[in-house]
């Protein structure tokens, strides 16, 4: 006779001793209900309710706001070469075609310089604080300083955007009224106007204070090496000495024709009549006139105080200024360039699209902002149960 043998846990004894004291089937329905519960509190907690919320804020709470929007381009009057795409490639620029005179403008408009200036009076300060609603507004009530201000003024009051292709620069102003969200921009738009020009005339200064500068000190070296060459041949009795020293060697060489001639007179009488009374005339001639060569002939070249002696330093002196001169004619010449250079790189601020005048405002994005907040509630919700059901089957 075989034998059958049942192992029955304790829990298991338990659940049917419970479900046998249920009318039947009414277990496994408290059982769903009750899981039914809790997904629906999950859902409400990280679905409906800031759904609700955000309906209820965006709908009835938020306030409107107005966005003036303008475009402008920062360009030069020098023509950038064009660059081929392999150029392009090599120089890392790729496509882009902003203009790096841009971006310090924009830095400008987005810097507390700028909001300092916008902020006279505490337009921005009052604007912002006193409109709008409590959620949107800027809270002095927590944080009054110029940073919090700053903070506030960099997140919700302007955005800037850049087309890398164009260059186009897209600047929005955002404000609780028209009139003040185009003012503003107005503002800005002007502020960067006065920055291009303060940086043009600051670049031109520097380059052009530079050549007049280098002018300045090639003028008085030119004309100190002026004064020096003259007083040197004042000093010297010296004005030109290669005309000079050829004035002196002619002088000689008339002077040894004469001796010469003096010299062949004397022999002929000392051979025909050597008691001839002219030959001591004749002797003292030929001594006077070789007296006079020696003399002629030293003034050009040998004695410490000739000619050749003078004309070393009458050359180095002549040089340092011819070279003087050729020195500020090339600096003359580069402060010209410097002045038509700096004409060209004159960079401009050109208003593609004024500040607008909204007559309708486009923010808050409200059926937008409540999509989107249902959308990550579901997809929170949808995260929380499988976590959750995971760690219950893992539990079991």
């Amino acid at each position: 006779m075989q034998e059958y043998r049942f192992t029955v846990k304790e829990s298991d004894l338990e659940n049917a001793s419970e479900n046998s004291a249920l009318p039947h089937g009414l277990g496994a329905k408290d059982r769903g209900m009750g899981r039914l519960k809790r997904v629906n509190w999950l859902f409400a907690l990280t679905v409906l309710v800031p759904t609700a919320l955000a309906s209820i804020y965006y709908g009835f709470v938020a306030s409107d706001v107005y966005v003036s929007e303008s475009r402008f381009v920062v360009r030069s009057a020098q023509q950038q070469p064009q660059m081929s795409m392999m150029g392009q490639l090599l120089s890392g620029s790729g496509y882009s075609q902003v203009d790096q005179d841009t971006y310090p403008v924009i830095d400008y408009v987005e810097s507390r310089d700028a909001l300092k200036e916008l902020n006279g009076n505490d337009f921005i300060l009052n604007h912002y604080s006193r409109f709008g609603d409590f959620i949107s507004r800027f809270h002095v009530g927590l944080d009054n300083s110029f940073e919090a201000l700053w903070r506030y003024y960099s997140k919700h009051i302007i955005a800037i955007d850049v087309d890398d292709t164009s260059g186009i620069t897209i600047l929005r102003v955002k404000a609780y009224n028209a009139e003040d969200a185009r003012n503003i921009s107005v503002s800005l738009i002007r502020m960067a106007e006065r920055l291009i020009n303060k940086m043009n005339e600051r670049a031109a200064t520097d380059t052009v204070s530079l050549a007049q500068q280098e002018v300045k000190e090639a003028s008085v070296r030119s004309r100190e090496a002026a004064v020096a060459l003259a007083a040197y041949r004042n000093s010297h009795s010296i004005f030109d000495p290669d005309r000079q020293s050829a004035m002196r060697l002619q002088q000689v060489t008339l002077l040894q024709t004469q001796l010469f001639s003096a010299q062949s007179q004397l022999s002929q009488i000392e051979a025909v009549s050597p008691q001839n009374p002219q030959i001591p005339v004749l002797r003292k001639n030929i001594d006077l006139i070789q007296k006079q060569i020696d003399v002629t002939t030293g003034a050009v070249a040998g004695k410490q105080d000739s000619l050749s002696q003078k004309m070393t330093d009458f050359e180095r002196l002549q040089l340092d200024s011819e070279f003087a001169d050729k020195q500020l004619a090339s600096t003359m010449a580069a402060l010209e360039n410097a002045r038509s250079g700096a004409a060209r790189k004159q960079l401009y601020l050109e208003e593609l699209v004024q500040p607008n005048f909204p007559d309708v405002a486009i923010e808050p994005k409200r059926i937008r902002n409540i999509a989107t907040v249902f959308a990550l509630g579901l997809i929170c919700w949808g995260t929380l149960s499988l976590l959750i059901a995971s760690v219950r089957e893992h539990r079991d």
